[in-house]
């Protein structure tokens, strides 16, 4: 029983999946109301691995009552995320390769806790961007005649 609350919509268009993975990650009390009430942005969003931790960076997640947040709190802080150490291992790989990046995809609960949905990937250039996106569209508009 899990809902999608966020979603890195950009992700399969500028991006080729190659590795898909699934995270905790750490989060104030109210940033988990704010998330759950599908306020935020994984928009321009990546991971890196620092000192063995795995740290979600440029992730938006304004404050759920503002009035009630502490003054100090900053929506584009770094966030831990929970991961094993093979994980963290496959991703530290992943980042010292050429041309790879690791991206979140979304943010769901899981029960009472908040996920992660990570992936390694691979940038398209310009020409599979346009190949996407006209395969999309085909896809739309066989879906419109079947419907009819």
């Amino acid at each position: 029983m899990s809902a999608m609350l966020l979603q890195n919509k950009k992700v399969t268009l500028n991006y080729e999946i190659l590795e898909k993975m699934s995270a905790g990650i750490e989060l104030f009390g109210f940033e988990v109301k704010a998330v759950r009430s599908k306020m935020g942005s994984l928009d321009g969003t990546h991971i890196t691995v620092r000192g063995g931790e795995a740290y979600l960076i440029g992730v938006s997640i304004p404050p759920f009552q503002p009035k009630n947040t502490p003054e100090i709190y900053n929506p584009e802080r770094n966030r831990k995320l929970l991961l094993t150490k093979k994980e963290l291992q496959e991703i530290s790989l992943a980042e010292d390769k050429k041309g790879l990046t690791v991206v979140p995809l979304s943010m769901y609960n899981v029960g009472r806790k908040i996920k992660v949905d990570i992936a390694i990937v691979r940038g398209k250039k310009k020409y599979d961007k346009r190949e996407t996106i006209k395969k999309r569209d085909t896809e739309r508009d066989i879906g419109r005649t079947l419907k009819r």
